[in-house]
């Protein structure tokens, strides 16, 4: 059995990972779908389409607001009917594309054919714009621009890639269909992250309760690295199970034994982290000149008629998704997008997918039923498990206390919003709820901050 894991807290929650036997099958396509423009960290993309406008599969919609954006494409064909404002999970209003569907008409500059290409381009900015132009963003929760996150900045080297296949949530099954199932695209798809950064050294890391994944993969491997040099470096690591082994630092610290300060980049540490899904959207990308109009979802829950890993088109409403799989159960009391532990409530059923959309988790009231809080016992148990080696009890004390200053030079900015804290505490304090409180309100003073820094020493420069 594995014994690497991460060193500083964490916990064991159980696996429930109840749809791991079902494999991805493709859902029907919808009627119409809404897709976002705002569904990667940074600044929205920007429509280039008109309501009127015949697109295809694979079309650019709307192309990127800034450095830190990405472009979207449409992943149906039809006819645009409207661009404007939609409620999002959340309930927030968002900027959606709207088209009607009509066939599926694919551009024609798309491999759809099943050949598995496994020659890797020589040229590491050709593959890095190719990213860039099939929109692809990190697909382990962040959503972020994949093609930024592959273009260290300058003094800044990578020393290892790590692709993320642990998927340490509960219930979460998609990643582990996705290795089982498009294992070789995953492969492929890592030795061209690595020759897009020039390094040398790789590791799938999976973790031991995926066992059946780890052997397909090391068995896989074996194959490439027969037939090409280009797969060389690349290794598969088993760590034990342990929640949250798939977060970046925690996993840098199991893989590498190295520790990201506070602050910090993984890339400071000489790591790059990317999901498997985020490999296989790479893969896509680069050799089949196929953007991110897709993504694994699963839809489990114990009180859920039919367990499933679907494929699922980008803007694909909420609702249809349900109904296809046999409608809302009556016990159901909450939707989570993602997992138990850092999921989000739906607040909306009427929403679509994004391109970060993982998992629809359905849970009923006993399931999601709170037990009363009680007073801190000073037991300690929420600083044992915080895995950035924080002290929830007094990050939950201070944020009562209205002390930002005390909160800023305790580190509430480092919280991951893991849940570790809240799934130890015997006396049910809502400490994640506090602290997640706790951290917007410090990250809003930083930037802020910085801002005001950025400005002052702009104004100095004029004034020279």
């Amino acid at each position: 059995m594995a014994r690497r894991t991460f060193s500083i807290g964490g916990v064991h929650p159980a696996d429930s990972k109840i749809s791991r036997d079902c494999r991805i099958e493709a859902l029907p396509l919808p009627p119409t779908v809404y897709i976002s423009v705002a569904q990667h960290i940074g600044a929205p993309a920007v429509p280039v389409v008109a309501p009127g406008d015949k697109v295809k599969v694979g079309q650019v919609i709307a192309e990127p607001g800034g450095f830190m954006s990405a472009y979207i494409h449409s992943s149906v064909s039809g006819t645009v009917k409207s661009i404007g404002p939609r409620k999002d999970l959340a309930g927030n209003l968002q900027t959606y594309v709207e088209i009607a569907v009509e066939g599926d008409e694919w551009l024609e500059t798309i491999d759809r054919t099943d050949t598995v290409v496994t020659t890797i381009p020589e040229d590491p900015k050709a593959i890095i714009e190719k990213i860039k132009l099939g929109g692809v963003v990190g697909l382990g929760g962040a959503t972020f621009p994949t093609h930024v996150k592959l273009s260290p900045p300058p003094g800044k080297k990578c020393e290892m890639l790590i692709i993320n296949g642990c998927e340490c949530e509960p219930y979460l099954t998609s990643d582990f269909r996705t290795l089982l199932e498009k294992g070789e695209q995953v492969i492929i798809g890592t030795a061209i992250i690595k020759r897009s950064l020039g390094v040398g050294k790789a590791t799938i890391a999976i973790e031991d309760n995926k066992p059946e994944a780890i052997a397909h993969i090391e068995s896989l491997l074996e194959k490439f690295k027969a037939e090409s040099d280009s797969y060389s470096g690349i290794e598969v690591m088993s760590l034990m199970k342990k929640y949250p082994e798939g977060g970046e630092k925690q996993l840098i610290d199991a893989v590498m034994r190295r520790q990201v300060k506070s602050g910090g980049l993984p890339i400071d540490v000489g790591a790059v982290v990317q999901n498997v899904a985020t490999a296989l959207a790479v893969y896509d990308a680069v050799q089949k000149n196929k953007p991110l109009i897709d993504n694994s979802v699963t839809v489990t829950g114990e009180c859920f008629p039919r367990q499933a890993n679907l494929l699922v088109r980008v803007g694909t409403p909420l609702n249809f998704i349900i109904d296809h799989l046999g409608g809302m159960p009556a016990d159901t009391a909450k939707v989570i997008s993602g997992g138990p532990m850092m999921g989000k409530a739906i607040a909306n059923l009427e929403a679509s997918t994004l391109k970060g959309t993982g998992a629809l988790l359905f849970l009923t009231g006993e399931q999601t039923r709170r037990k009363p809080e009680s007073n801190c016992i000073r037991c300690g148990k929420c600083a044992d498990a915080c895995p950035m080696g924080l002290e929830p009890y007094l990050l939950n004390r201070l944020y009562k206390a209205g002390d930002t200053d005390a909160l800023e030079e305790n580190a509430v900015q480092d919280c991951i919003q893991c849940g570790c804290c809240l799934y130890s505490c015997p006396a049910y304090i809502p400490l994640l709820d506090n602290i997640s409180l706790a951290r917007g309100q410090v990250m809003g003073i930083m930037k802020a901050r910085a801002a005001a820094a950025r400005a002052a020493a702009e104004a100095q420069k004029s004034n020279k």
